[in-house]
C-alpha cells in the first residue's frame, strides 16, 4: 500500500519538472491525481494541454488514475472549475499541492508594470485562488459532517525567502507564499487541514534559466544527482499524506537534505522608559548594524 492510497489530489504545474514528478510519484503511492498546467513558456506566455496530458497518460499506463486539466490557476473562476472538475471525476478532494510558475527577471529599475503584475498573480493569487476554492468545499464537508484529513502543500523559494537580487517580483510572492501558507493552517484547521510549504533546490526550466546555474546544476557522471526534481517529491508526498505530522511549516529541499526554515523572528532591542530622540536612538541602534 502506498502512503497515499485512494486520496485525490491536484498538482497545479505538473506538466513539467518538480510537478511532474511530483505527479509521478503521488500516483505510485496510490492517489488519485489530477494533473494541472496550462502548458505556457517561462514567462506564461502560451497555453498548450499536452505536456498535462501526457503526464496523466503516463500514469494511467503506469496502472494509476490521472486525470489532465488545462484551467490557470490564477484565474478565478478557472481555479473553481478545477476545484469542481475533480470532485466531479473522482468524488472528492483531499490534496492540493499548488506548484504552478513562472519568470520574468529584471532588475527593479528596469522592471515594467506587466511583468511585476504577472509574476505576482501567477504566483500569490495561482496559490490563493485554488485554496479558496478547495477550503469552500473543505469547509462544506465538515458542516455537513464528513471529517477526513485534507492536506495543502505550497511551493516557496529561496529566492523569496532569502532575497535574490534580480527577482523583486518573483522573491516577493515566494516569500507571500511562505506566509500565506502559515494562515492557512491557522485559519483551516478547524476543517481537519494541514498546511505545509515546500522550498525546491532542483533543476528545472526556471531555474535553468537563471545565469550561472545551469553549470552548477550539471550532474556528476556517476555521483548522486543532489538537483534532480525528483528528489524533492518524496517530501511533498509526506505533507500531503493523511499521517503528516506538521503544520503550518516551511522546509527546503535539495537531494537527501531537508531543512526546516524558521520564520520571523525578533532579534536584538534597544529599550528605554521614555520616548527616544533620533540622535540617542542614532547612538543605541549603532551597535545593532550588520556590517
Amino acid at each position: 500500500m502506498g502512503s497515499l492510497d485512494g486520496r485525490v489530489a491536484i498538482i497545479t504545474g505538473a506538466g513539467r519538472g518538480i510537478g511532474r514528478e511530483h505527479a509521478l510519484l503521488f500516483a505510485a503511492e496510490g492517489a488519485k491525481v489530477v494533473v494541472n498546467d496550462l502548458g505556457g513558456a517561462n514567462d506564461g506566455t502560451g497555453t498548450d494541454i499536452a505536456p498535462a496530458e501526457e503526464v496523466a497518460a503516463e500514469i494511467r499506463a503506469a496502472g494509476g488514475e490521472a486525470v489532465a486539466n488545462g484551467d490557470d490557476v490564477a484565474d478565478w473562476q478557472g481555479a473553481q472549475r478545477m476545484i469542481d472538475s475533480t470532485i466531479e471525476a473522482f468524488g472528492d478532494l483531499d490534496i492540493l499541492v499548488n506548484n504552478a510558475g513562472i519568470l520574468r527577471d529584471r532588475a527593479i529599475v528596469n522592471m515594467t508594470e506587466e511583468e511585476w503584475d504577472t509574476v505576482v498573480t501567477v504566483h500569490l493569487k495561482g496559490h490563493f485562488a485554488p485554496t479558496r476554492w478547495a477550503a469552500a468545499y473543505w469547509r462544506a464537508e465538515t458542516k455537513a459532517g464528513i471529517n477526513k484529513p485534507r492536506n495543502l502543500v505550497h511551493t516557496s523559494s529561496t529566492s523569496g525567502l532569502f532575497s535574490n537580487p534580480g527577482q523583486a517580483n518573483y522573491g516577493a510572492a515566494k516569500s507571500g507564499i511562505a506566509t500565506f501558507n502559515q494562515i492557512c493552517a491557522k485559519e483551516l484547521a478547524r476543517y481537519g487541514v494541514r498546511s505545509n510549504c515546500i522550498v525546491p533546490g532542483a533543476r528545472t526550466r526556471l531555474t535553468l534559466a537563471m545565469p550561472g546555474l545551469g553549470d552548477i546544476m550539471t550532474p556528476t557522471e556517476g555521483a548522486f544527482d543532489t538537483w534532480d526534481p525528483a528528489n524533492v517529491s518524496p517530501l511533498a508526498a509526506y505533507l500531503a499524506s493523511a499521517d503528516c505530522a506538521f503544520t503550518g511549516e516551511t522546509f527546503f529541499v535539495q537531494g537527501g537534505t531537508v531543512t526546516r526554515v524558521d520564520s520571523w523572528t525578533l532579534g536584538d532591542k534597544v529599550e528605554q522608559d521614555d520616548r527616544w530622540t533620533v540622535d540617542d536612538l542614532a547612538a543605541a541602534l549603532a551597535p545593532l548594524r550588520r556590517d
